[in-house]
Order: C-alpha cells, then structure tokens, then sequence
C-alpha cells in the first residue's frame, strides 16, 4: 500500500521514482564530458553551465570562425604532408644519405619526419573533433591562444616542408602518385567506409533539423505576422540543410564514379601477368650486412639475387674498390684511426691503408635502414669484421657463382695516376678475372668504342635515352630511375623488346608494381622480402575489381540510404508525439477553462493558443 501511494505520489508530482545515484551518475559523466571538451578545446577547466546558441545562428565570433579555418587548413596540410612523407618510404636511406652529407651525423632523419608528421596529424585531428562535439552540444567555439598559435605555426612549418620536397625532391610526389596506383581501389573501399560513418552523424543533424522546422512552423500556425517574423529562422535551418546535405552528396556521387577514373596496372587479367622480375642486390644486401662488403654481396647471394650492384673507386696506387661515397667516414671506421683524413677523397688512398679499416662496425652501432630484422650472433661477429672489398674480390664471387656485375665507377680526382686511364685499368682487372664476359653489364658512359674493342662480349647497359640513342649505340638494356620510367612510359621500351632494370626498389608495393608492369629485373636493398612474394600485392582481375566496385556502391548506398531513413522517422515520429501532445494540453485547457461571461468557446481557445514570437 506504502509503495502504490509512493508511486501515486511520484506521478502527481512529476518525480521519478529512479535510483538517485544514477541521476548523480549521469550527471557526474555530463559534467565530466562537457569539461573535457572545453578543457581541451578552450582550456576552461572548470565546469559551468554553458548556454547553448541557438539552431541556425552563428557558433562563434568572427574571429573565432578565421581560427577554425586556419585549424581546418593546418589539418589539411598535415594530412596531406603525412601522406606524401609516409607513400616515400621507399626512398628513407637515401634521405638519410643526403642529410648525411650536409651534417655528417647518421640519423634515421626520414623516421623522424615521419613521426613529426603524424604528431602534427593527430593534433589537429582531434582539435577538429572536440570542435565537431562542441558544436554538437551547441556550444560556443573558443580556441585558446596556445592553440591559435601551434596551429598556425603547424601551417607555417607544414607549408615550409612541403616547398622544400617541392623544389629539391619533386621525386617524392612522382612516388605518392604512384602509389595511388596500386592503393586506389582500396582507397575507394576506405572513402566509402568513412562516409558510411559520417553519415550518422549527419542523418542525426539533418532529421533533428527537419524536425525544429516543422515543430516552429505549427507553433506558429494561424499567426500570419508571427510566420513573417520567423521567417529568418526557417531560412537559416533551411540554409544548415542544404550545407550540411549538399557536399555529403556530391563526395558520395564522385566516390561512386571514382573507380572509372582509376587506372591500376595491377588489374588484369592472370595471363597478362609477366614474370616475376629478377633481383640485383644492391651494394649487397645492405639490410642483413654491411654495404659493399663481401658478408653483403654473399647474402644477396644466399637469397637469390641474380645480379650484384656496386660502385667503384681507384686507389692512389692503381687498385679499384668498392665504395659508394667519395669519402669513407660513413662507412668505416677512419674517423678513430686517421681523423684529420677522414673527409678526404677515398682516392687519395693507398690501398694497404685502406684495406685495413673496418667497414663493418657502423652497420651494427647505427643499423642504417628502418625496420631492419636483429642479425644473429654469428653475423653480428661476422658483420663486425668486414673490411672494404676490392674490385678482384667481387669479380671472384660472382664467377664462381655465375651472377652478373653492374656497377657505377667514379672517375678519380685531379692529379690521380689513373684520372685518365682509369676505364682502361678496370677492364684490365675485369679480364684478368677470367669472368665469363657477359656476366658484366657495364653501365660507365666512358670510352665505350674501347671497351667494345677490348670485351667485345660485355653487355653494354644504357640510361634513359630514347629508342633512336640506344639503337645507334647498339644498348639494348637500360638501367632507371623507376620514378621517371613509369612516368614517362615504358610501352615502347617493351615493345622494342629493350631489358629494363629499375632502381632502387624496397617496398612489396612498388616492386608488385613494376612486377604488373612487366618489368625485368630491379635493384634493391631489401632482397630478402622481395623474393618472398609469389604474386603482385593488390592483384585482381578486371571481372573481380567490378564486382567489387559495384557491390561496395551497392552495399553502401542501402546503408546509408537506411541510417538517413531510421533517423528521419525517429525524428519525424517525434515531432509528431509534441504536436499530438501539445493539441492534447490545448483541448484539455479548452474543457477546463471557465469562460467570462458573454465570451464565446472559440475566442477562449484562441487566447489559450496565442503564443509568443519565436
């Protein structure tokens, strides 16, 4: 009896007869909420009650409103510095390489870069998401000062950068738009699930708009001077509508229609597929061993390289050895041994002394390459005592082994013995070798009549010249930069059956795109991934990549089609309720109310309706 008159009492009083804790709970979490918001955003960290403005009005001062642009800007920029540093992994040592020569401290720099651009990413990011809740709430923006200032000075740093990958490293954008051939469709795939997410969201803000509109417009019904006064209100919900509805549209439609503007040499059909091109280990396998040193060239080996790559130097006593830099104070240790000489040309010294240093000890304190895997023990033993390699000793690595020679060699410096015979004194060396003479790709320019008549069996390698250069210099093997080939187009280099060979090419995705591009052989520093993979990344056949494509338009269109549907009838079903509620309170006052004397049922209603301008 005690609770039926608990409950009676609750119901004429209005209370609820809820636990109190969970009225202080969800309160404590609006609390908490709220501050968080305004705590990250304004760093108000102290929680008050916020007025909410009001639909269809302005979030914020003017000023406020140039901040959250310049905020949106920095997140763009950011984004787009991310995506461009991230699609250029490929080229990460040779960043690091020419930071190197400017301050000649080894650093991963590129990794760094990296990092720098995601913290800016991820700042921005969730700075335009609290905005997104704030605005949610209806509550007033108000960036605080310190943010005004990162943000503009993240638009000052990420502008600088990417002029600076503008003007001295254009490459890097050749690399991204690569990239986007192998990565489009599922970048299709990813936009589609970002918009299938925004538009809840979205339906929300756009049913609960609809619904304030039809809400205003019966309130005001029967007041033809309250509509003329409203009408600015309806115009500005209107307005909301359309902004928030409009671009949300056209992305979707551009989204749909995407894939017919897509072209991926990696959709074909299986009997196009080429053959998996073969590999050159460049400098070896620098990633498992020291670079240019002979632990480097037998890893390659030991991984199925079918060519090594390397560069040339000559000693001040006439001996060719392996180096890549013009110094050797990257790669060995002569900073401890002979400091004052450190810097000076690797062709100034002797061979004797030069064999002696160690080429191994970097390697194993700096490891040079991101994501590299720990070496063993033994190797690491075996790695540590590497020394610089001549020339003789990998000419007898590759005739035993029967694997080609390609190498880039260095003229010497003024006042050298050899600075004019130089070309003469290496295919001297090569032959005295013994090497079978067409495992040689000689790829110098220099003196190539004489080496002709010298080694008429070496295989003469070209760059990228046109078809008419290397038919009068009778080149049938070119050896490029994979950015400028693929951008400049290879269909004529194929079908003039030229032997392409890019270079440098590290990552599974670029080596699957030159494998659909049919491309022979490539360079590489990371010949023991490559020579995993037993088909292309990201290969489909055409039939596959439609069915794709129209089953994720389908697909995503019901979905979203369904959330703007569920949403639009809540709403629309809630309106309803407060029209049916309020026409309910109307008629109920109507019954009850004690008309003056005289005045008729239909003016008492009219006063009991009469309402204020809204």
């Amino acid at each position: 009896m005690h609770n039926d008159i608990t409950e009676s009492k609750n119901k004429t009083t209005g209370k609820s007869n809820e636990n109190p804790n969970l009225w202080i709970e969800r309160f404590f979490n609006r609390r908490c909420y709220i501050t968080f918001l305004t705590g990250c955003y304004s760093c108000h960290w102290q929680y008050r009650e916020w007025e909410k403005t009001e639909l269809g009005s302005c979030c914020c001062s003017w000023k406020e409103q140039f901040f959250y642009l310049c905020l949106v800007i920095s997140f763009i920029l950011s984004a787009v510095f991310l995506f461009v540093w991230a699609e250029t992994s490929n080229e990460y040592n040779s960043f690091d390489w020419v930071v190197y020569l400017g301050i000649k401290r080894w650093f991963l720099w590129s990794i760094f870069m990296l990092s720098a651009a995601g913290i800016l990413t991820v700042y921005t990011t969730l700075l335009l998401v609290i905005s997104f809740f704030l605005l949610w709430e209806r509550i007033e923006l108000y960036l605080h000062m310190c943010h005004k200032i990162l943000i503009l000075l993240v638009i000052l740093l990420c502008s600088f950068l990417l002029a600076i990958l503008n003007k001295y490293w254009t490459d890097k954008w050749l690399i991204a738009g690569l990239s986007l051939q192998i990565f489009a469709p599922f970048v299709h795939l990813s936009l589609l699930t970002v918009m299938i997410i925004l538009s809840w969201p979205l339906a929300i803000i756009m049913a609960h708009l609809e619904s304030e509109v039809r809400i205003r417009r019966y309130k005001m019904s029967g007041y033809e001077h309250e509509i003329e006064e409203g009408c600015p209100i309806f115009t500005r919900l209107q307005a909301l509508q359309v902004a928030a509805g409009l671009p949300f549209l056209l992305i979707l439609l551009c989204l749909y229609l995407m894939p017919m503007g897509i072209y991926s040499p990696c959709v074909l059909k299986r009997k196009d597929l080429g053959p998996k091109p073969t590999f050159f280990g460049h400098r070896g396998a620098p990633m498992l061993a020291p670079e240019n040193t002979m632990m480097s060239f037998e890893k390659a080996v030991e991984h199925g390289a079918s060519g090594l790559e390397t560069d040339i130097y000559l000693s001040v006593d006439e001996v060719p050895f392996l180096m890549h830099d013009q110094d050797v104070s990257r790669t060995t240790n002569i900073r401890e041994v002979l400091p004052s000489s450190a810097f000076n040309h690797a062709a100034t010294f002797n061979w004797t002394f030069l064999s002696s240093l160690n080429a191994g000890k970097w390697f194993i304190k700096h490891k040079p390459f991101f994501g590299m895997k720990s070496l063993s023990e033994a190797d690491k033993r075996r790695a540590s005592n590497q020394t610089i390699p001549s020339l003789t000793d990998l000419l007898e690595l590759a005739k035993n082994k029967r694997k080609f020679v390609i190498f880039d060699l260095f003229g010497p410096p003024p006042k050298h013995p050899l600075r004019n015979t130089f070309v003469r004194k290496v295919v001297k060396v090569i032959l005295d070798s013994q090497i079978e003479q067409h495992l040689i790709l000689w790829l110098p320019g220099f003196d190539r009549d004489y080496v002709r008549y010298k080694a008429p069996g070496f295989q003469h390698v070209g760059r990228l010249l046109s078809l008419e250069e290397l038919a009068k210099q009778n080149i049938t093997i070119i050896n490029v930069d994979y950015k400028r080939l693929f951008y400049r187009g290879l269909r004529h280099y194929k079908a003039a059956k030229i032997h392409i060979n890019v270079y440098v090419v590290n990552e599974p995705w670029l080596f699957s795109l030159a494998w659909c591009y049919k491309i022979n052989s490539v360079t590489t520093d990371n010949i023991q991934t490559l020579n995993q993979l037993n088909r292309p990344l990201f290969f489909m056949t055409p039939g596959y990549y439609t069915f794709m494509w129209l089953f994720l338009d389908i697909t995503s269109a019901v979905i979203i089609g369904f959330v703007f549907y569920y949403h639009w009838m809540k709403e629309l079903r809630k309106a309803r309720w407060l029209e049916t509620d309020a026409d309910t309170t109307v008629s109920t006052g109507i019954e009850n109310i004690n008309l003056p004397q005289g005045e008729s049922e239909t003016q008492g209603a009219s006063h009991l309706l009469k309402k204020p301008p809204v």
